[in-house]
């Protein structure tokens, strides 16, 4: 990447139009923490009349103009804003047997947006990478108790849930390269597929015999397999969420993941529903990602959100820093995507 490049990304859109730097008020300073630059911080004190100012001073036929024009109206109502509380714990299994697809980025993203809107949220990573436990800054080396004593030795899971540093509210059930093994140990184990479900009551009972908030979301990130640590996780959620990257072969596997599902919900846990699809890594320059988009919503008008996550620079890089995409920049196309799924899936509760 060229050293011009790499400078377009740091620097807003708005930034390079020189049209454009009269009608923006001086916005404070922040460090960009990939690369220690500083640069402006556009998007959490932009004005309505700057807004306004824009809208009169660029021609909405410019492509940058029109980009520029929605992600500030995007930041204008989105930022900031309460999200409702559902009735219920809502525990959704994040899960897509193809690798690469964005469910980590995914879970740990939503719950991030969710819980900087004041809602009381849990991640539990049952993905023997430890992606998730990773993104939220919790550690997850071999030596301290995870989720995989949790789900083998019935240590409480009150024990090993550990409070995200960046983000208020949230909290994460880490993962430690020990759930490697935790397939085949799992084999020989009484109620073998009920074990995260019955982990995941004992919690939420502990949490209300200490005056703990109720938890209005539980995420559950799983690995790229259909093995028993996601048979656990669709045995302990009441809904799945499917993030699709919108290329053709996450396709292939779609049908094989919703056999998977019925069978869980025929032998398991009749209560499981395939409440939302999120489609990922979007590319509106191609047209296979429109033609994937557009299929996905023909077969699952109901389950798919209306926000689609770009591909973005700012979402690959935020774990490299120990953190979502939601507090390493939250002014982004991605943070700003995130934060609407997040809106709709909340929003949709309350349907």
């Amino acid at each position: 990447m060229t050293s011009s490049e790499a400078a377009s990304q740091r620097i807003p859109p708005f930034m390079t139009l020189g049209s454009a730097r009269s009608n923006i008020s001086e916005q404070p300073k922040v460090v960009d923490r990939s690369n220690n630059s500083v640069v402006r911080n556009v998007s959490r004190e932009t004005k309505k009349d700057a807004v306004s100012s824009l809208d009169n001073d660029f021609d909405d036929s410019s492509p940058i103009a029109s980009q520029l024009l929605s992600e500030t109206k995007r930041r204008e109502r989105l930022l900031g804003r309460p999200l409702p509380r559902p009735g219920y714990t809502r525990i959704l299994t994040v899960a897509n047997q193809k690798g690469g697809v964005g469910k980590t980025t995914t879970t740990v993203n939503v719950a991030a947006a969710l819980a900087s809107a004041g809602l009381h949220v849990l991640v539990i990573d049952i993905d023997p990478q430890g992606n998730a436990s990773t993104a939220l800054g919790v550690p997850h080396h071999a030596e301290i108790d995870s989720i995989y004593d949790v789900l083998i030795n019935d240590v409480p899971m009150a024990e090993v849930v550990a409070e995200c540093p960046d983000i208020a509210n949230l909290s994460c059930a880490p993962a430690t390269i020990h759930l490697a093994g935790a397939e085949i140990e799992l084999v020989s184990l009484v109620a073998r597929e009920q074990r995260l479900r019955r982990a995941i009551d004992e919690y939420v009972k502990f949490r209300e015999a200490n005056n703990q908030e109720r938890l209005d979301f539980i995420f559950i990130d799983c690995p790229p397999s259909l093995g028993l640590l996601t048979v656990n996780a669709f045995c302990a959620a009441n809904e799945v969420m499917i993030p699709i990257q919108c290329e053709y072969y996450a396709l292939e596997g779609l049908s094989q993941l919703l056999k998977n599902i019925g069978m869980i919900q025929k032998h398991l846990n009749s209560d499981l529903v395939v409440s939302t699809i999120l489609l990922t890594m979007y590319d509106g320059r191609t047209n296979l990602a429109a033609h994937v988009a557009a299929d996905v919503r023909e077969h699952f008008p109901d389950q798919v959100l209306q926000a689609m996550i770009p591909r973005s620079v700012r979402i690959s890089e935020a774990p490299s820093y120990q953190q979502t995409v939601m507090t390493y920049d939250p002014s982004s196309t991605g943070a700003l995507s995130y934060l609407e799924a997040a809106s709709e899936l909340a929003e949709r509760s309350t349907a």
